[in-house]
């Protein structure tokens, strides 16, 4: 038998962010369950550390990539219409 296959870990619902030490290439990934969460433990941490605010994920996905590409798709579509 060979190895099992490793697959990409599932994101849970929530709001993420991302804390490093400053100049470093890696971080934390902390996770929130509402904006407001979110934005406070930026502010904490951004006095000491580099934060970087990766948005809200819900099913495993990003939302804002979705909103993004069902916009590229109705886009498309008007095109299409006008052509």
């Amino acid at each position: 038998m060979g190895r099992p296959p490793i697959l990409p870990k599932k994101k849970k619902d929530g709001w993420y962010i991302e804390v490093r030490n400053k100049g470093a290439k890696s971080g934390l990934i902390l996770i929130r369950d509402s904006y407001e969460a979110m934005m406070q433990a930026s502010r904490q941490y951004q006095t000491t550390k580099d934060v970087i605010i990766l948005g809200e994920h819900k099913s495993g996905k990003r939302v804002e990539d979705s909103l993004k590409k069902e916009a590229k798709k109705k886009k498309e579509k008007e095109k299409e219409k006008a052509a």
